[in-house]
């Protein structure tokens, strides 16, 4: 296994950057669907280092971005609800919902707390037995075993005031979502990392299979992305379309048994709505029947009207890949960082913000 400095040479950044322009002998588009990779691809410069022919694309990776609007809009009338400590990450708590956000509201006294766990939550629960108090269940395949862990904590210890509100999304349904809808031509994905951990590379198969579109995981360093590239590019010259591990040193095929057992066993997979993408079946989960009681929602009636993003927003678009956040109209006039109109500026793994912060 090699050191992780030899993932940070130089000296091996420009032979890959030489490997790969050598390979690019007509146009390629390759996409990212992780948010940590589209960050360390903007901060590392990888995009000024390729071939013209080769193009990067920035997926829907971020998990609070690709939150829809309508489920921003039911945490905020959870935080409305009396005797009731909502518990979220932080990412989530300036992503603005149709008329408000969780920040406006904690301003005006809901009791809406950042934790870094789940388990912090549930510490939560234990020291305010009076009051409800409900995780925000956002993210991926990478955060969704530790909410299932604690789900199943709050069972056996019979605390009876912890809720989630499920609201998790699973990658490879939205990447066969992208390639089904046609709006662009996808070459090969980048495949994230985080993730993968949790439920192996041949998780992706289906995508490669189906589509015919290699997929690669890859590392977050900035010699793993462009040795992820090459393996594509390679893929793409052999006319193959094959799932393979660039970050091995963390993923394997099958992903991490334990992980998956826990998740089976507390969750199923439901449709889901996505920001962009709309509901995409069997890309979301839910509480099975045995722990159904912990969902808030069969407590109370968080039912919102039809939503509606911010007019001129293009966050859905550039979670599809079809705009980047020059294409967008509010992005910098009015869009910035401290006054987010869409949450791919709000979020630090969001497109917005990376292209804010290291665009020219």
């Amino acid at each position: 296994m090699k050191h992780l400095d030899e993932y940070r040479d130089p000296h091996l950044a420009g032979k890959l950057i030489d490997k790969i322009k050598a390979l690019s002998h007509r146009p390629v588009r390759l996409m990212e669907v992780c948010g940590t990779h589209t960050v360390s691809i903007f901060r590392s410069g990888i995009r000024s280092l390729l071939p013209p022919d080769i193009t990067l694309l920035s997926g829907p990776g971020c998990p609070v971005c690709v939150t829809a609007t309508e489920e921003i809009d039911k945490f905020i009338k959870l935080g409305r609800q009396k005797d009731t400590i909502v518990a979220t990450f932080g990412d989530l708590v300036r992503v603005p919902g149709s008329s408000s956000s969780l920040q406006k509201e904690r301003a005006d006294g809901a009791d809406i707390r950042v934790v870094y766990s789940t388990f912090d939550a549930l510490d939560i629960a234990r020291r305010n037995p009076s009051r409800t108090v409900v995780f925000l269940a956002v993210g991926f395949e990478t955060t969704a075993p530790t909410i299932a862990a604690a789900v199943k904590e709050a069972k056996k210890e019979g605390i009876d005031n912890f809720y989630i509100i499920p609201a998790h999304k699973i990658i490879p349904p939205a990447m066969e979502a992208l390639l089904a809808g046609g709006e662009l031509a996808i070459d090969g994905f980048i495949c994230p990392g985080h993730v993968s951990v949790i439920i192996g590379a041949d998780a992706y198969r289906p995508v490669a299979d189906k589509y015919h579109i290699p997929c690669v995981v890859a590392g977050f360093e900035p010699v793993d992305i462009l040795q992820t590239i090459y393996m594509l590019l390679s893929q793409i010259e052999e006319g193959k379309a094959a799932v393979d591990i660039q970050y091995r040193r963390a993923v394997n095929f099958t992903g991490n048994e334990k992980a998956l057992a826990l998740l089976s066993e507390v969750f199923k997979t439901c449709d889901a709505p996505w920001r962009g993408l709309g509901t995409i079946p069997d890309s979301g989960l839910r509480l099975k029947d045995n722990y159904r009681a912990l969902d808030i929602e069969t407590k109370f009636d968080l039912t919102v009207p039809r939503t509606q993003d911010h007019p001129g927003c293009s966050c859905g678009d550039i979670l599809r890949g079809v705009k980047t956040p020059l294409d967008c109209v509010l992005y910098r006039k009015v869009c910035t960082p401290s006054n987010p109109y869409g949450p791919c500026m709000v979020s630090t793994e969001g497109t917005c913000a990376a292209y804010y912060k290291y665009h020219d």
